[in-house]
């Protein structure tokens, strides 16, 4: 199967070109700083080169956009909206313009789109979409706009011969570096890993083996289209979940952090508060409806399995520096 991938260099495409290139797929990654042989430039606006990539191919996933590990300022907002919706607009074009459109168009998404809820889990068919809720910051209506326009450019793209689907995807959990996983392991580590704000909010995630599991499934499952909740069935609290972390680290405590803390925290961490505070109660409907089985249903399971993949990624990198200083 030939596979693009534009925007594939972050984090959740690593983790796609790795497991899809080991499955003995042919993946072409496309990317604004390409630096090895399956990679193609693009400035992840304008159609060019690398749309003939996508001529022919099988499956278009694209990932592009700007990270939303940064603070959420005005300008940073803006880049994240543009740099999501250009690229699913583009990407869009280049299905329409192919002579040999490919099968399938997985758009990433996200689930932020879904409302900030403590008390009823949303799905696909029930979901409450976000932007509206009483006594929460502003940009956080921002970030689903960001959500809902991501979707309508992959939505309205004119691409008949092309099945589409939105991966609203919860935060994946993986052991790579540059990853939320790794910043929340951090902090339990470090004995900060407690309750947040009081640690009601809802965690939703999904463990990298299941995210890529539940790829592939989307791409063979030709009845699948429109929005998919890319999540664990079972998200939790965050005093829940950070206690379960802790325990896979093997850390007994955790200090609680409060609000005006973790805005200081997030802040040392050029990151911004919804991401630790905004509760995401979501469960994916659809996948299960359709049969798809989880790997790593429950966090402590999914956590133990990534903890002991971080250290023996540690321990690697521990050889490595050592064989590294004995040869100087």
């Amino acid at each position: 199967m030939k596979v693009v991938l534009p925007g594939g260099t972050g984090q959740v495409g690593t983790i796609l070109d790795r497991a899809l290139t080991a499955a003995g797929h042919e993946v072409t990654v496309v990317t604004r700083r390409p630096v090895r042989a399956h990679h193609i430039g693009w400035d992840g606006a304008t159609l060019g080169r690398w749309a003939a990539a996508i001529d022919g191919c099988d499956a278009v996933i694209n990932l592009a956009g700007r990270s939303v590990s940064c603070r959420y300022t005005a300008e940073n907002l803006r880049a994240m909206m543009d740099s999501r919706v250009d690229s699913a607009r583009v990407v869009g074009e280049a299905i329409a313009a192919a002579a040999r459109p490919p099968r399938v168009w997985l758009q990433m998404s996200t689930a932020t789109v879904y409302a900030h809820r403590f008390d009823a889990a949303h799905d696909e068919a029930t979901g409450v979409i976000g932007g509206a809720e009483a006594g929460v910051p502003d940009y956080w209506a921002y970030s689903v706009e960001i959500a809902k326009n991501w979707e309508r450019a992959q939505a309205e793209a004119p691409t008949p011969a092309t099945r589409k689907v939105a991966l609203r995807s919860a935060m994946v959990m993986s052991p790579d570096r540059g990853g939320v996983f790794g910043v929340l392991s951090w902090l339990a580590r470090l004995g900060l890993g407690g309750p947040v704000a009081g640690g009601a909010q809802y965690v939703s995630w999904i463990h990298d083996d299941d995210f890529v599991r539940a790829v592939e499934f989307l791409i063979g499952r030709d009845d699948l289209e429109g929005p998919v909740n890319l999540a664990s069935p079972a998200p939790l609290p965050h005093r829940d979940f950070m206690r379960a972390l802790r325990t896979a680290w093997g850390v007994p405590v955790g200090l609680p952090a409060t609000r005006w803390m973790a805005e200081l925290g997030a802040f040392a961490l050029r990151s911004d508060t919804e991401l630790l505070l905004k509760s995401r109660r979501v469960v994916p409907g659809r996948l299960r409806a359709a049969g798809f089985a989880f790997g790593y249903p429950e966090w402590d399971r999914a956590a133990m399995s990534l903890v002991q993949r971080a250290r023996l990624m540690r321990a690697a990198q521990g050889r490595v520096h050592r064989s590294n200083g004995y040869a100087a």
